[in-house]
């Protein structure tokens, strides 16, 4: 049994998160769940006397799969490389073991941490490759100018290892659950689509048809365009684009002049979108806060109840 003084077991107090650690995507559990439940055995093993409560030794060895998974620690994956997909946006790519995948769920976020000026700060994001990739993961991330993450993201090079924390959230799929989804997305919201819609086209016993409506400043700021041109070319996928900062569809290749609406997403758009669907339509939407509210204001005129919505 280990033996402490008070000034002993003050040190190994758990810290409380600093509000910048929490990436407020409703993780389950949160970085502050993981503090009261910390907080809780150190004041058990305070109370017994026995630090090899808090330290765990006495618990069964974590495999590697565990460390993978685990929600309440950080793994450090690799960065295999970096496409960049417009002047603010890039695709990055994270090694896994070899053999090894992450067992994503669709439409699941990882937490990335990182340090900035000696604050730590955590953020989602979303993996965009198939759920069942071996070998790597990708994730489509956009830096602001005066973001946080944003200036530690800057600082990575090829072959730095970067800390990730287990999935969460996603969307509880069913192949053909659903007569017709409708996907609305605004600028990087689009990544929990991705892995839905290709679970759909590998699949040839799911017929579920899905719409895509991407909203994107200009056609040059639109991502994952090869992507998602190849997975509009199965029988049961569309895509549409709404581009609130693009003058003329002259700007556009031929293929989007009959798929895109120029301007801002609005109720008219939308009632055409749902009328349009062959079977019930049932919505998914992601996007900033403002965004999804007012896609799902819209929707309610159109005739959906929040039944058949889902934000995430």
């Amino acid at each position: 049994m280990g033996e402490c003084d008070d000034e002993d077991w003050l040190l190994l107090k758990p810290k409380e998160p600093l509000p910048s650690q929490c990436c407020a995507s409703g993780c389950k559990p949160c970085v502050f769940d993981i503090y009261e439940r910390e907080l809780d055995k150190w004041k058990r093993a305070r109370a017994k006397g026995d630090i090899d409560l808090l330290t765990g030794k006495r618990e069964a060895p974590m495999t590697s799969d565990d460390a993978l998974l685990n929600p309440e620690c950080f793994s450090a994956f690799q960065l295999e490389s970096l496409k960049k997909l417009t002047e603010a946006a890039s695709l990055y790519r994270f090694r896994v073991p070899n053999g090894v995948h992450l067992k994503l769920s669709l439409g699941q976020h990882l937490v990335l941490r990182g340090t900035v000026d000696g604050l730590e700060v955590q953020r989602a994001y979303t993996p965009v490759n198939r759920v069942n990739t071996e070998g790597y993961f990708e994730v489509l991330i956009k830096l602001y100018e005066d973001g946080l993450m944003s200036q530690y993201i800057k600082t990575w090079k090829v072959g730095d290892v970067i800390d990730w924390r287990r999935p969460f959230g996603g969307f509880p799929y069913k192949p053909n659950k659903y007569g017709h989804l409708l996907m609305f997305v605004s600028g990087t919201g689009i990544a929990p689509m991705l892995s839905i819609i290709q679970s759909i086209t590998d699949n040839e016993e799911d017929e579920t048809f899905v719409t895509l409506t991407g909203c994107f400043r200009t056609y040059e700021d639109i991502y994952m365009k090869s992507l998602l041109q190849e997975q509009s070319l199965y029988w049961n996928v569309k895509t549409f684009y709404v581009l609130s900062k693009e003058e003329t569809l002259e700007n556009l290749p031929w293929s989007y002049h009959e798929k895109t609406h120029l301007g801002r997403l609005n109720l008219e758009v939308i009632k055409t979108l749902v009328n349009s669907c062959r079977k019930a339509p049932f919505a998914l939407i992601c996007g900033s806060v403002t965004f999804n509210q007012d896609v799902l204001n819209y929707l309610r005129s159109a005739g959906l109840d929040e039944d058949s919505c889902f934000m995430f």
